[in-house]
């Protein structure tokens, strides 16, 4: 996204502030928006402790509801539990708000068009216990919105997802080696089997290709045709 020195960056999804302590460490102002006030919590903790209260902003606030105008937007996994139905709101909202000359990146976890169309009808094991409401999108599905409803195109994306089949793996093995640890949280044999499984099944999907993650730049369509509209 071309975040440096003086980067108006907006945040959707805070996670745990690791990227936005990274953005103000590189010398940008930062809004970032949560629906989780831990998430939020945890967060300015964080920023505070790094000392970059001054230039990171966390607030508890539903995307849609941002003003302003950012040089950049970023957003990490977060469109894959936005719904299908919601994701031409997701990219008019990103397009409202990125200042001219502007740059959006995204982080997805993909599907191929094809098991997309084919599957997003149905309730899997995943949307009952891991995922409710969420889909995964595939780039083409990405393509065809940004194209109907915004001016936004994708001028780039790099796909990770064996770096991801290796990461879930290593996840898996410490989550196992460490269920005692998982035990005195309060989480029982039943919680621990069904993580261990969603952790497996979806090293497999990535391992397989079925799924990506992709990056995404997103920059605005400056043609003629677009400025007249």
């Amino acid at each position: 996204a071309g975040v440096g020195e003086g980067t108006r960056l907006l945040e959707i999804g805070t996670g745990w502030g690791e990227l936005a302590l990274r953005a103000a460490a590189r010398g940008a102002r930062v809004v970032s928006v949560t629906l989780s006030a831990e998430q939020r919590e945890l967060a300015r903790t964080r920023i505070r402790a790094a000392g970059y209260e001054d230039r990171v902003e966390i607030r508890l606030c539903d995307y849609r509801q941002v003003t302003g105008e950012y040089d950049a937007v970023v957003s990490v996994e977060m469109i894959e539990a936005v719904g299908e139905e919601f994701w031409p709101v997701y990219f008019t909202t990103l397009d409202r708000l990125l200042a001219p000359g502007g740059r959006v990146a995204l982080q997805a976890i993909t599907m191929p068009d094809d098991r997309l169309r084919a599957s997003r009808a149905t309730y899997t094991w995943i949307h009952k216990y891991i995922f409710p409401g969420g889909l995964l999108p595939s780039t083409e599905a990405i393509e065809q919105v940004t194209t109907e409803h915004t001016r936004l195109r994708t001028v780039r994306r790099n796909g990770y997802g064996a770096h991801y089949a290796e990461t879930l793996r290593l996840w898996r093995e410490r989550f196992t080696e460490r269920s005692a640890e998982v035990d005195a949280l309060g989480f029982d044999a039943v919680f621990r089997r069904m993580w261990t499984f969603y952790l497996a099944y979806s090293e497999a999907g990535f391992r397989s290709g079925y799924l990506d993650v992709q990056q995404l730049l997103l920059t605005r369509d400056q043609s003629p045709a677009q400025e007249a509209q």
